[in-house]
């Protein structure tokens, strides 16, 4: 009721100030003849630091609106013309430019300023992903773990704020994946294509409501320049193995034509070397037998990705587009597995040695159709996607079990072999209308549907004694189809000191399951239909006129569906005692998000609160021996979190930036051995150091360490790890990098495993985590004159629709 309350009463104030205007600097940007210089880049800056950035359109003209009070700089670069740097400019300025040409060649244009690794906005912090120089020649998952509230762990799930169900988008489009192949796709990535990275743990209504952790958003790098633009990233890591990140991007944009692309090379090469421990007790709590297990994980892999597209200017106000995407990633995983039987006195018993293959191919494809048409240039337009998407898994496993008695003779051998194909189809459209109003009011609304079409087949063999028969325990055939048709409203408003955003969304969930079943098991169907209503709402308030101080407070409610992967029920096996599940009876979670924040200048505290129903989490059970991990609902989860984030330029050579958080777990749920019923607080520290040395060297120390987290049956252990960078400018267009990950090797994932029936476990994963990375970048373009005046936006103004 309260709640209701307060949102009655802000909506009220939100519709009794409309009437209010926000403050701009404006101007138009020409050459020499006064031809106006369409697409020059420009720069807000306010005390050294990048405040906006904007590109001035067919008539030259540019707009910075929402403004605080303060002094001002404007930068601008564009090929062909000398940089230019304004004097300090007042909000409301309104000034008229002239650029001086130089060479056309992109060699000699420097740019000078400088971007913030992070940027608070009302509803996302955005991370710059150049500005921190150790994630040279890394991919997209190694971005990912150094940005701010952001933990990756070992099995590649992703955590935000300390809070776990985190969906993953690229270009504002979900990558409908999940566990193994997401990290895969990541690791595909090269960072060298990636610009910025949008953390939202409460997302707009505008983002699908999936996710109970909120949404990250992977903004691929896209030149804006007219002419032939692009870079190119080399790098070579050498670990324990060696592998490489390559990437290149590129633009073509002439006339009404605009053409760009991202292409990913890499080779991994890793390992995995696991302990994982179960002690054995009666009931009476007396240890009956201990079974210690290491297993060696060799994973080589080779990626390819690649992302093209074009844009066609029908003219002023339409654009067509089309991008096409690709990944290829083929690669084998070879574990040696060594398990040790001992019995009540502490003797070993027997030994059973497992040698494990999988051979992987993963295979991605995709092709969107997008429109736009902007009926005027104050922001009002119209923007429809048409997705088709394929995923195709081809795996084949084989584990060949021996057991060794104490004097080493063979007790036993069996051979288990698994072919396992797997098909993912996706469809997509939606369409979105936004429409801002002579009062400075924005409204955004849209619609969306998708189906979504599952396919996996799991056909396994045993054999023993030269002996071939099906396994019909892990054999079987599971189809999944999912229909979610959803619509929004979103409304926003700026004013001098006052801000406000609310949107709401519905969604509605079709779905149903068939397990096909073999000769020894019948087959199964689930049916689901469920509606959804997701409101979400931002308010931020200016303590002072200069805007020194910012209190902001948003809230919004998330679901979360399980994973395809999830569902599938097969049993799939780590070796005779170790499998992984999947959960037909999962149940979609829900959780309501809080959070207020306070930003002084450059520090912003955070302080958030999350509550979830039907939390779906990893979960361990022991049955005879057999460890099972499958996905499944726990009862409630809150998470309680306060974090700290700031920069701070120590002197003109030297920056500190610094992300502090401590976060409250607390699970109560009924459980295989019973209530479940854990909390805990963990805290992590990350600093950063930038040097800005002479002579075009730049140096960055950073690191990070995490205390022992408590979370449902896992306790965690702390961990912690420190990097170190170096770069050398060779010339405005060339830079070299040298970055030292994990230099004292402690970044290990260590922990216990509770809630086991009359079990104890305990586990230590070591990865190829201390590497050193020698990176190559170089940027290259050429400026072409005489363009066709068009809408210089394209397709890339999406990422412009939220405020600053």
């Amino acid at each position: 009721m309260k709640l209701k309350f307060v949102t009655f009463l802000v909506a009220c104030l939100f519709i009794a100030s409309i009437s209010l205007t926000a403050q701009t600097i404006s101007g138009k940007i020409s050459d020499a003849t006064q031809k106006p210089l369409e697409g020059a880049s420009v720069y807000l800056m306010q005390d050294a630091i990048l405040v906006k950035t904007a590109l001035a359109d067919a008539e030259g003209r540019f707009l910075f609106d929402k403004l605080k009070e303060g002094n001002y700089r404007i930068n601008i670069t564009m090929i062909g013309f000398a940089s230019y740097k304004s004097e300090l400019l007042k909000p409301d300025a309104v000034v008229t430019i002239v650029l001086q040409p130089v060479s056309k060649e992109l060699n000699e244009v420097v740019v000078t300023t400088k971007k913030q690794f992070v940027e608070q906005k009302i509803d996302r912090t955005v991370i710059n992903v150049d500005a921190l120089i150790s994630n040279a020649g890394s991919t997209a998952l190694d971005v990912l773990e150094k940005s701010p509230g952001v933990t990756v762990e070992q099995n590649g799930v992703i955590s935000l704020k300390g809070k776990g169900g985190v969906k993953i988008f690229i270009d504002d489009k979900p990558t409908y994946l999940s566990g193994a192949d997401l990290e895969n796709y990541l690791r595909s990535l090269s960072s060298a294509t990636v610009d910025q990275i949008e953390l939202m743990s409460n997302p707009p209504a505008k983002y699908d409501a999936a996710g109970n952790g909120g949404v990250i958003n992977i903004r691929l790098k896209r030149n804006k320049a007219k002419g032939f633009n692009g870079g190119i990233n080399v790098s070579y890591i050498q670990g324990k193995y060696s592998k490489t990140n390559n990437g290149l991007n590129f633009t073509y944009r002439n006339n009404n034509i605009n053409v760009f692309g991202n292409v990913s090379f890499n080779v991994a090469n890793g390992f995995s070397d696991l302990d994982i421990n179960r002690h054995f007790f009666d009931e009476d709590g007396h240890p009956t037998s201990d079974f210690l297990q290491n297993s060696f994980i060799r994973r080589i892999s080779t990626s390819n990705n690649v992302k093209l597209g074009f844009d066609y200017y029908l003219g002023k106000k339409d654009i067509f587009g089309m991008v096409i995407n690709g990944l290829s990633n083929v690669g084998d995983v070879n574990t040696l597995n060594k398990s040790r039987l001992f019995n009540v006195s502490g003797i070993l018993d027997s030994t059973i040695v497992a040698v494990n293959k999988e051979n992987r191919n993963f295979k991605n494809g995709g092709i969107n159709f997008n429109y736009r048409h902007q009926y005027n240039d104050k922001g009002r337009e119209l923007t429809a996607d048409l997705d088709y998407l394929r995923y195709q898994t081809r795996s084949k496993q084989s584990f060949d079990n021996t057991g060794y008695l104490l004097d080493n003779s063979v007790s036993s051998h069996d051979l288990l072999t698994g072919n396992l194909p797997s098909n993912i189809n996706i469809w997509s459209a939606k369409t979105d209308y936004t429409h801002p109003l002579s009062n400075g009011v924005k409204l955004e609304t849209g619609l969306k549907s998708s189906f979504t079409e599952t396919d996996n087949i799991a056909d396994y063999f045993y054999t023993v004694d030269n002996v071939t028969t099906p396994d019909y325990n892990k054999t079987n055939h599971f189809i999944y189809k999912e229909q979610i048709n959803a619509g929004y409203l979103n409304a926003s408003k700026d004013w001098k000191r006052f801000a406000v955003q609310l949107g709401l969304r519905f969604e509605n969930t079709v779905s149903n399951g068939h397990q096909l079943g073999n000769i020894q098991k019948p087959d199964s169907t689930f049916k689901r239909n469920y509606n959804g209503l997701f409101p979400t709402f931002y308010i931020q308030y200016k303590l002072d006129t200069a805007g020194n101080q910012t209190i902001g407070f948003d809230y919004g409610r998330r679901i979360d569906r399980p994973y395809y992967e999830d569902l599938n029920p097969f049993l799939s096996p780590l070796d005779k005692f170790t499998y992984y599940t999947g959960n037909p009876f999962l149940r979609p979670s829900y959780t309501d998000n809080l959070e207020l924040t306070h930003t002084w200048k450059n520090i912003t505290t955070t302080l958030s609160y999350n509550k979830t129903k039907d939390d779906v989490n990893e979960t361990i059970e022991i049955v005879n021996g057999i460890y099972y991990s499958r996905p499944g609902n726990l009862g409630t989860v809150t998470v309680k979190g306060i974090s700290v984030d700031g920069s701070f330029d120590l002197t003109k050579w030297l920056n500190f930036h610094l992300f502090v958080r401590a976060t409250n777990i607390h699970t109560n749920s009924t459980f295989y051995t019973g209530a479940l019923n854990t909390q805990g607080t963990f805290y992590f520290i990350r600093p950063i150091l930038q040097f800005k040395l002479q002579k075009g060297w730049t140096a960055q120390l950073d690191g990070s360490y995490q205390s022992k987290v408590t979370n449902a049956q896992f306790i965690a252990s702390s961990r912690g790890r420190v990097n170190m960078a170096v770069t050398k400018k060779l010339s405005p267009s060339a830079t070299l990098s040298l970055v030292g990950n994990d230099l004292f090797y402690t970044f290990r994932n260590a922990g216990e495993i509770n809630n086991l029936a009359n079990t104890k476990a305990n586990y230590l994963n070591l990865s190829d985590t201390r590497t050193v990375v020698l990176s190559f970048n170089y940027r290259f373009g050429k400026a072409i004159s005489n363009l066709r005046k068009h809408n210089a936006n394209g397709a890339e103004s999406e990422q412009n629709r939220v405020k600053n």
